[in-house]
C-alpha cells in the first residue's frame, strides 16, 4: 500500500513518526481557505526576516522520523535536499481529527522556536514558543489576534485580516 501511495503521488503529506507512517488526508475547504490567505502574508514577512518560506515540506529528524507542517519558515542553513532540517516557525492549520497537538513536543525537541496553530472556525490562533510566550511572533515580528471572528496580523508598516 505504501509503495502504491508513493507511485501515485498520494504520500506527499504522509509523515513518519519513529518509522510509523501517519497518512494525512487532504485538507478540507476551510483549512485550504485559511492557508491560501495566510501563506502569502507570512511568506512576505518571513523573507523580510531572512527566512525561507515553505508550504507542506518535510521537517526531518531522520529519514524515518519527520513531520510535514502546513507551513514552515526556516533559516537558509536549515534547508536540505529533502526539505528542512530545522525551522524557526511552523504553522499548523487545524482540520477535523488532525494530529497537530501530538506534534508539539516533537517540534520543540527539534528546536523549532514557534508553533502557530490556526483554527479555521472563528479564525482562532494559538502561538506556542519553546520558552513560553505571548501572541507575538519574535520570528516574524508580527502581532496576531482574533477580532470578531477574523484573524488579524499586524506588523511594522502593515496589517492584514483573514
Amino acid at each position: 500500500m505504501l509503495e502504491e501511495r508513493r507511485r501515485s503521488g498520494l504520500d506527499g503529506r504522509d509523515e513518519m513518526w519513529d518509522a510509523v507512517v501517519h497518512m494525512v488526508p487532504p485538507a478540507g475547504d476551510a483549512q485550504q481557505e485559511v492557508q491560501a490567505e495566510l501563506f502569502p502574508i507570512l511568506a512576505g514577512l518571513a523573507k523580510r526576516c531572512g527566512l525561507v518560506p515553505r508550504f507542506e515540506t518535510g521537517l526531518f529528524n531522520t529519514d524515518s522520523d519527520y513531520r510535514v507542517p502546513d507551513q514552515l519558515f526556516c533559516r537558509p542553513d536549515q534547508r536540505s535536499a529533502r526539505g528542512a532540517e530545522g525551522a524557526e516557525l511552523v504553522v499548523e492549520v487545524r482540520s477535523v481529527g488532525d494530529e497537530t497537538y501530538d506534534k508539539i513536543d516533537w517540534y520543540a525537541e527539534r528546536g523549532v522556536r514557534e508553533v502557530l496553530i490556526v483554527h479555521p472556525a472563528g479564525r482562532r490562533i494559538e502561538l506556542l514558543r519553546n520558552v513560553g510566550g505571548a501572541f507575538v511572533s519574535d520570528v516574524l515580528d508580527v502581532a496576531l489576534a482574533t477580532v470578531a471572528g477574523r484573524l488579524v496580523l499586524t506588523w511594522d508598516g502593515g496589517s492584514a485580516e483573514i
